[in-house]
């Protein structure tokens, strides 16, 4: 006899809507799905658990799976972006899954039938468009890498740098020790790569303290198919037009490529071509070195305090970005610094045209992020007002430059905009309303009188209201009751409604020859009749009409945008460069900077500089910043300065400064000094500040080594270097060696200009073998037992560093000060009876730089050249003998 089936066995599969959610989530296993009902997105199961706790919403349930309740949470679709941005900024990664039919046309296919749905694209934080879910002063690029084993054995790294929401598309090739810094400089939202890559500790390990998640792709692209992958994608037949790129490059671009049609889904972003940076023309600053000197973000990663926050007076955001982009990759070509800031300067002579430009730019949009959400269609009408008003700045920037000579960097970027097609202007200005909506979908963005059909519908559609007002008044009269309402929901559609005894009447003669019944409530009654229902069919018919017509006009105009996407990525890219050159004319006049001069020489000669951040904090407290001079250059090589003097007289700052000072002379800006001559400084290392690395097993003393050890391994004659207190988490004599040993080394080998904070006054007397080391020291002012800290850096050696006159100000306790004092007193003059001279004249100036080559081992060597897979039994006895006699001529 057949076993029936089981209740259960039922119970235990899903629905169809439900076994539709299982199957789209198997194959967006990372993400989070946003599953569309209707005017929702909802999670389900461990994403609705996860999305609830970090969206700070209700958890509910929704029936069952495998006799359990099913976990639930969603958030409303027009306040997805909001829900999508807090996501985001946790690290998650979205799939948004929408519908892709009309429920009408589902239910043709049987009651059962379950809507089609699909994920329409992956938001991830390196891919995100929406202008609410950006910042809008910083790029959100993301990076891909490749991998390849050069010819001497050695890996190198491709990497592909992708903004999709403003088109920037950069390639580079570079070493392992070279990649974080690289990818420190561009500061992506996310990192992608293949799992082969993704699971290499080593490289994880590298990239740990990178502020980006790791994505990994499922397979790497290299060779014909990652140049098939790039001609496919730009619509060309070769990649000679993309410039010289090499096999890493484009592997890594290759890659890139995938992730956005991966997650982007079909859609093609407007990108630029790919441009390989060439790094050896801008300044190079190691990881490390960005952080220490808190370039872009401090070291609590907040962007106010940095460099870029404290000098930033663009007007777009745009130019924010490019400024942020100078900041972080400097020039190390004299000529290109030089005319940028000949552009600069032209605007600090032009005060009046500088304030008409910048209010000019004040009203330009973010072209650039609107052309990429247009290409993506994920823009509105909005988008092409932007790209309006944005062709309209163009023409007014252009008009206030007609009877200027600008410099040559100003006129390149005025032609640009000059060469921007008017006709795209006039076209939208003719076709959008003044106010467009964000929404295609929220209509009315046509202007009136622009199209005739489409004008006929929204008549139609419009003038509903009073049609439907009339007709109520009509029926009130015919009905002799002045409580007769024509009311519309969903479900029904439009509908007279009357209260219950009203009702009765109309359904008997003669009122039932027009009033047909459709339903009855508690206390009224709904009525309809066949023109009411003739009107509605028209009334709906007239807004479908509408709304179809709108879009597409909506389609018609962004096309003619996207046809012209290469011509106004420049626009917005002049834009760019128009704001940060007027800006940095801004900032120049308003603090008082001066035009530093870069050439190729080994100079570094700053009179009056000052930390530009701290100058700024000062000024906000009404107090003035202490102006220093440093003079580093020798035609020879560099110098190094030792600066020493107590805790809190402004060593740190001083370093620093000039540090910050070659920063902005290199990225084209007036800098904070009197006058400022520098030859162009390929490197800049920097060691200052203390911290640990507990995650990779580092102590702050194995840190500061393994920064040091990066600085004396990479530095040449063009670096500048500035080391603050090498030497300092470990025993004395150990960190006082150390401090020695380095400054030998940077003298000798490495040859930099150089700046060395010290508490080691020992280190001070090296000047005497040296001829290319100066001591500087920090005035201190002793008066009736306080100290002052006078911030100014003099000629000479300080023999006190006053460190326990700081834990005094630091509040411990007067016992320990008193008997801090104390053993200082013993220590010193203990010292003072072991002069460091004769120690220095004992010691032989870096004696270890000079090793002889380890003695040959021919029994190694023999033994090593020997495959005992090849040896026949009387080879091998043969080779033991000649073995034994060579270990017997030891």
């Amino acid at each position: 006899m057949d076993e029936k089936p089981r209740s259960d066995d039922k119970a235990a599969r899903p629905t169809p809507m439900m076994a539709q959610y299982i199957e789209i989530k198997s194959a967006n296993p990372d993400c989070l799905l946003f599953y569309r009902m209707g005017d929702f997105y909802e999670l389900f199961f461990e994403d609705a658990e996860t999305a609830s706790r970090a969206l700070g919403i209700m958890l509910t349930k929704r029936g069952k799976h495998q006799g359990a309740d099913i976990p639930m949470c969603g958030v409303p679709v027009e306040r997805a972006d909001d829900y999508l941005q807090k996501l985001i900024s946790l690290g998650h990664r979205v799939a948004v899954c929408e519908q892709m039919e009309d429920p009408a046309e589902a239910r043709k296919r049987g009651n059962k039938s379950v809507v089609r749905r699909d994920v329409v694209r992956l938001v991830t934080p390196g891919t995100i468009t929406e202008e609410q879910l950006l910042d809008p002063a910083r790029p959100n690029a993301f990076a891909a890498l490749s991998r390849l084993r050069a010819g001497d054995g050695a890996m190198r790294y491709g990497l592909a740098c992708v903004d999709i929401s403003t088109g920037a598309f950069d390639v580079a090739e570079v070493g392992e020790a070279e990649l974080a810094g690289e990818l420190a400089r561009l500061e992506p939202r996310e990192i992608v790569a293949a799992e082969a890559i993704c699971a290499d500790a080593g490289l994880t390990s590298l990239l740990a303290h990178l502020d980006a998640p790791l994505t990994a792709l499922g397979r790497d692209v290299g060779g014909e198919s990652a140049a098939r992958r790039l001609l496919d994608f730009f619509c060309v037949a070769t990649l000679e037009g993309f410039g010289a790129l090499g096999e890493a490059e484009i592997a890594a671009a290759a890659v890139a490529i995938l992730y956005v049609e991966r997650t982007q889904k079909g859609k093609r972003p407007a990108l630029r071509r790919p441009s390989s940076l060439r790094r050896s023309a801008t300044l190079e600053i190691d990881a490390a070195t960005r952080v220490n000197l808190e370039l872009t973000r401090t070291l609590k990663g907040e962007r106010d305090g940095s460099l870029l926050a404290t000098i930033d007076m663009s007007a777009t955001p745009a130019g924010a970005r490019l400024l942020a982009e100078r900041i972080a990759a400097p020039s190390t070509e004299p000529e290109l610094i030089a005319q940028r800031l000949d552009a600069v300067s032209f605007f600090v002579t032009a005060p009046e045209l500088r304030a008409r430009l910048r209010a000019t730019l004040a009203r330009a949009p973010d072209v650039a992020r609107a052309l990429s959400r247009l290409s993506l269609q994920r823009g509105g009408p909005r988008d092409l007002g932007n790209i309006r008003a944005a062709l309209a700045a163009a023409r007014e920037i252009v008009a206030l430059f007609a009877a200027q000579e600008a410099a040559p960097l100003v006129a390149q970027e005025i032609a640009e905009l000059a060469a921007c097609d008017g006709e795209l202007e006039r076209a939208i200005a003719t076709r959008l309303a003044d106010d467009p909506p964000l929404d295609k979908r929220a209509g009315n963005f046509i202007a009136q009188g622009f199209d005739a059909e489409l004008d006929e519908a929204r008549a139609l559609r419009d003038e509903s209201r009073r049609v439907i007002a009339s007709l109520q008044q009509r029926y009130v009269e015919l009905a002799e009751t002045k409580q007769l309402k024509i009311k519309h929901n969903n479900f029904l559609g439009f509908f007279i409604e009357v209260p219950q005894a009203q009702g009765e009447r109309l359904l008997r003669p003669p009122f039932d020859a027009v009033f047909t019944h459709r339903q009855t409530m508690q206390d009224a009654m709904r009525f309809s009749t066949r023109e009411l229902a003739e009107l509605e069919a028209k009334i709906a018919s007239a807004a479908d009409r509408a709304q179809e017509r709108e879009l597409a006009l909506f389609e018609e105009l962004a096309g003619a945008v996207l046809a012209r996407a290469q011509e106004l990525q420049r626009l917005a890219q002049g834009f760019a460069a128009l704001d940060v050159f007027a800006a940095l004319g801004e900032l120049a006049v308003k603090r008082d900077w001066t035009r530093p001069h870069v050439d190729s020489s080994l100079d570094f000669e700053i009179v009056g500089g000052r930390h530009p951040v701290v100058e700024a904090s000062l000024e906000a407290q009404g107090k003035i910043f202490a102006a220093n001079d440093c003079d580093l250059g020798d035609a020879r090589a560099g110098k190094i300065a030792v600066v020493t003097g107590p805790n809190m007289a402004g060593k740190s700052t001083y370093l620093r400064q000039n540090a910050l000072i070659a920063i902005l002379a290199q990225a084209g800006s007036f800098v904070p000094a009197k006058s400022a001559r520098l030859g162009a400084v390929d490197r800049l290392f920097s060691r200052v500040g203390a911290a640990d690395d507990l995650a990779r097993g580092r102590s702050t003393f194995m840190v500061e080594m393994v920064e040091t050890a990066a600085i004396l391994n990479c530095a040449g004659p063009r670096s500048l270097v500035i080391l603050d207190e090498i030497g300092r988490g470990t025993a004395t004599f150990d960190g006082l060696s150390i401090a020695w040993a380095t400054i030998e080394h940077l003298h000798e080998v490495n040859r930099a200009r150089a700046l060395f904070a010290t508490h080691f006054h020992e280190l001070t007397q090296l000047t005497k073998r040296m001829g290319r080391l100066v001591n500087l020291t920090m005035k201190v002012k002793d008066h009736a037992g306080e100290v002052v800290f006078l911030h100014e850096v003099a000629k000479g050696a300080a023999d006190r560093s006053y460190g326990v006159h700081v834990a005094e100000l630091a509040g411990l306790p007067a016992s320990v000060v008193a008997r801090a004092h104390a053993i200082l007193a013993e220590l010193e003059a203990a010292d003072r009876r072991a002069p460091v001279e004769k120690l220095i004249d004992d010691l032989p100036l870096f004696a270890h730089v000079v090793t002889s080559a380890p003695a040959k081992d021919e029994l190694r060597e023999a033994l090593g050249a020997i495959d005992p897979d090849a040896l026949t039994p009387r080879e091998a006895l043969a080779a033991l003998y000649e073995l034994k006699a060579k270990a017997g001529g030891r």
